[in-house]
C-alpha cells in the first residue's frame, strides 16, 4: 500500500481529520472544521505547523453533511486523489464489534441501532461515512470503535445486577475512550516497556472524561460503563447518578425522557455546577465560589475513581493523564495527585510544570506520566493493517 491514509474524527460540532503518510504512519496534514451550527470554519497545517488553509462559512445550512464535502475537496487537493482508504472513528460498537471492520451498508445499519447508546455522537460518527459512501462508493472505509478496547474486561466488570433478560438485550458496561486508551498504552510501551507491563491507571480528562485500569496492557475497568454519561464529572455531563434522580425528576418535575438526556447530557457538570463555563480554564480564571467548587467537584470524583481502579487491578505501578485538561492543566494533576497521597506519588513542580513525559520525583513510589494522546494516528494504524490484509 503506497497511498497515504485519509482519517476521519467527528465530533457534536466539529471534524477533525488527518492525512497519514503509508508505513510510517506521518501525519502529512491535520485539519478540522470546527463551529458546525454556530460559525463554521476549517483550518489545515502541514507537519511545520504551518497554516495552509483557513476558510469560513455562514452557519445556516453547515451541517456535518457539509463538512465532509469540504474535507474531502481539501484532501483532495492536497494530494491530488491520491489515497488508499479512510479510517473513522465510532464511538459505540456494541457487543459485536471488538475490532476494526470494513464499512458496508449492513455495518452501518447496525451501527445505526446503537445510536440510543451514544447519542452524542453515534450519529455524528456515521454521518461522514454516508457522505463519503454516496459520493465516492469504491473509496474504502474502515471504522475503528471506542468500545473496543475494552471487551477483554472480565464479565464481572461489565455486568450489571439486573435481571438477565435486560442483560441479553445487550444492556452491559461497554467502556469508552478505548482508542485513546490503545494509543496511550501503546506510547507508553515505547517511553516505558516496564510500567506498560504493569497496573496503569489512564486518566483521559477533558470535556469528556474517563479512567481506565489498564494491565499489562489490557483494559481491566473503566469509569464510562453503558453509556458515556457514566463515571467522572465532565464538561457538560454529570457522571456516575444515583438512579433514583432520573426517578425524582421524571416524577417530581415532569421531565421526559428527552429532557432528563439534555440535563445529564449537556447541562450538567462543571457547566451545571458552576453555572459558568464547561471550559477549566475558564473556570480557573474565575473568583467565583461555584468555579472553585465545580474544579474541586471535578477532582474529588476523579480522586474517589482512581481508589476503585486500584482495587480492581490489586495495586498500581503508573498512571497517566492525557487529554484536555490531563495534557494542559498542572494544577488539575497536582490537585489529584496531592489527594491521592495513599498512593506516595510524588510530582516533580518543575516537570509537572512542563507536563510532558515523566512527571513524577525520584521520591515517587509510583511513575506518573503526561502522554499527549492521538485518536487518528492509531485509526490510521488500524485502517492501514485491515486494507493491507
Amino acid at each position: 500500500m503506497r497511498e497515504p491514509i485519509f482519517v476521519i474524527n467527528a465530533g457534536s460540532s466539529s471534524v477533525k481529520f488527518a492525512i497519514y503518510a503509508p508505513g510510517e504512519v506521518i501525519a502529512l496534514y491535520r485539519g478540522q472544521v470546527e463551529g458546525i451550527g454556530t460559525a463554521p470554519c476549517l483550518r489545515i497545517v502541514n507537519t511545520k505547523s504551518e497554516i495552509i488553509a483557513d476558510r469560513t462559512w455562514p452557519s445556516a445550512g453547515f451541517d456535518h453533511d457539509m463538512a465532509t464535502k469540504e474535507i474531502l475537496r481539501a484532501g483532495q487537493l492536497l494530494m491530488q486523489g491520491r489515497v488508499s482508504g479512510i479510517g473513522h472513528r465510532v464511538v459505540h460498537g456494541g457487543r459485536s464489534y471488538a475490532a476494526p471492520v470494513r464499512v458496508t451498508p449492513a455495518l452501518l445499519d447496525e451501527l445505526a441501532k446503537l445510536i440510543p447508546l451514544a447519542p452524542l455522537h453515534q450519529p455524528h460518527n456515521l454521518a461522514p461515512i454516508r457522505t463519503i459512501m454516496a459520493a465516492a462508493p469504491n473509496m474504502p472505509q474502515v471504522v475503528c470503535f471506542d468500545t473496543a478496547f475494552h471487551r477483554t474486561q472480565p464479565h464481572l466488570a461489565q455486568a450489571f445486577g439486573l435481571p438477565r433478560r435486560i442483560t441479553d438485550e445487550g444492556v452491559q458496561r461497554y467502556g469508552f475512550h478505548g482508542l485513546s486508551y490503545g494509543y496511550l498504552g501503546s506510547r507508553l510501551r515505547e517511553l516505558s516497556p516496564v510500567h506498560a507491563e504493569g497496573r496503569v491507571v489512564i486518566a483521559h480528562l477533558g470535556n469528556g472524561a474517563s479512567l481506565c485500569a489498564v494491565k499489562g496492557g489490557r483494559s481491566v475497568a473503566s469509569t464510562m460503563g453503558f453509556t458515556a454519561v457514566d463515571g467522572l464529572m465532565m464538561g457538560t455531563r454529570c457522571g456516575a447518578l444515583d438512579p433514583g434522580v432520573v426517578l425524582y425528576l421524571l416524577q417530581a418535575h415532569g421531565m421526559d425522557a428527552v429532557a432528563v438526556e439534555d440535563l445529564i447530557y449537556r447541562r450538567s457538570g462543571l457547566l451545571g455546577v458552576s453555572a459558568i463555563s464547561s471550559d477549566m480554564r475558564t473556570l480557573r480564571a474565575s473568583s467565583e465560589p461555584a468555579a472553585r467548587e465545580a474544579i474541586d467537584l471535578f477532582v474529588y470524583r476523579i480522586v474517589r475513581e482512581i481508589g476503585s481502579l486500584v482495587a480492581a487491578l490489586g495495586g498500581i505501578d503508573a498512571v497517566v493523564f492525557s487529554g484536555g485538561i490531563g495534557e494542559h492543566d498542572a494544577m488539575t494533576r497536582a490537585e489529584v495527585v496531592e489527594e491521592c497521597q495513599w498512593l506516595e506519588a510524588v510530582l516533580d513542580p518543575e516537570r509537572n510544570a512542563h507536563g510532558h513525559g515523566l512527571i513524577s520525583s525520584a521520591a515517587s513510589r509510583i511513575a506518573v506520566w503526561v502522554i499527549p494522546t492521538d485518536e487518528e494516528r492509531l485509526i490510521a494504524r488500524h485502517a492501514a493493517h485491515i486494507l493491507r490484509s
